[in-house]
């Protein structure tokens, strides 16, 4: 396993992050997953070198926390722990009693990385942020990040973000045109989640009617697809011809398409690690072992080449969810990501 230190801090992490939402017993896009296969998705990932573990309350209103304190609590003190706090929870009251139901339920009294789940258009971050500092002077975090923000909100935020936590894979390079730049300008690790776009990038899926409905809700796919909400076409012809494309690398390579793509993903500016979900031993194992593979040049501009209509389809509006009519409320102040 390969480590990198989180933007400005002392803190090294592992490449691979383990995500945690996809580990809650029973969720719309991953379906069920049994507690104990979630548990030893954990443990393995821990023995495999991950020490870097993200989640949140919304991943399955705090079980996917609970999940995380029952798997490594005898560990703790060897782990990285990030969790985050919704919008709703922003105003500084509400923000220490969601970080203090958080440690509760992690069964620690810190946590590593503290993010601000999404912007809010509501309260002033300036509010936040000074909490968020609050809690990191009494030790209740170690470190401060955001996640989803574009460029209008960080233009705003305050010295101290460590990182932002943004959807970024070969199937989903929208950052690129912005917000990317940004997080490099200001020292901040990116942390990638959706690495693999929900299993797209491991060749699980054959063609668009493949992918359940619960995967298939981002504007890669056309809004017919049941709880979608961007109301746009999608680009399933250009994603499935990419993925094509990627298998074709992969195979030459003799490695995974997953591995392939995580190895993309990790050689790309500012990146600090990739969130990658896991809901079983096996598939933690798997996903470790990409940490190790190293791409050339060439195989990374072929790879890059791949992606390209898909890139220029979704254009810099980031949020994987919504359409630019929606934009304004959530990943950009002002529309523009």
């Amino acid at each position: 396993m390969n480590y990198r230190t989180l933007g400005k801090t002392d803190i090294r992490v592992s490449v691979i992050c383990q995500g945690c939402w996809s580990i809650v017993g029973k969720d719309f896009t991953w379906g069920h997953t049994d507690a104990a296969d979630a548990i030893a998705a954990l443990r393995a990932s821990f023995e495999a070198g991950v020490n870097f573990f993200d989640t949140a309350p919304a991943y399955g209103d705090g079980e996917s926390e609970e999940l995380l304190r029952r798997a490594l609590k005898d560990v703790r003190k060897d782990v990285i722990i990030a969790t985050k706090a919704s919008p709703g929870n922003f105003s500084p009251d509400k923000l220490r009693a969601s970080c203090e139901t958080s440690l509760r339920r992690l069964g620690t009294d810190y946590i590593d990385l503290y993010q601000l789940h999404w912007p809010s258009p509501e309260i002033p971050l300036t509010e936040t942020w000074g909490a968020m500092e609050e809690l990191r002077a009494e030790g209740k975090i170690r470190a401060a990040g955001v996640s989803n923000f574009g460029v209008s909100y960080l233009a705003d935020l305050p010295a101290g973000a460590v990182s932002n936590q943004l959807p970024y894979s070969l199937l989903w390079r929208a950052i690129e045109y912005d917000v990317q730049p940004a997080c490099v300008e200001r020292g901040m690790g990116i942390l990638c989640y959706s690495s693999l776009a929900q299993s797209l990038l491991t060749g699980k899926f054959a063609s668009a009617a493949d992918v359940p409905d619960g995967r298939a809700r981002s504007r890669l796919f056309a809004s017919t697809r049941e709880g979608s909400r961007h109301g746009q076409a999608g680009c399933e012809e250009d994603v499935f011809g990419a993925l094509g494309r990627i298998r074709a690398v992969a195979a030459e390579l003799r490695r995974p398409m997953g591995h392939v793509a995580l190895a993309w993903l990790l050689g790309r500016e500012g990146v600090t690690s990739a969130v990658v979900g896991a809901r079983n031993a096996r598939q933690a194992r798997d996903n470790a072992n990409a940490a190790e593979l190293t791409l050339d040049e060439a195989t990374l501009k072929a790879l890059s080449d791949a992606t390209e209509a898909v890139k220029r389809h979704i254009g810099a509006n980031a949020d994987m969810w919504q359409s630019d009519t929606r934009l304004e409320k959530r990943f950009s102040r002002n529309g523009v990501v």
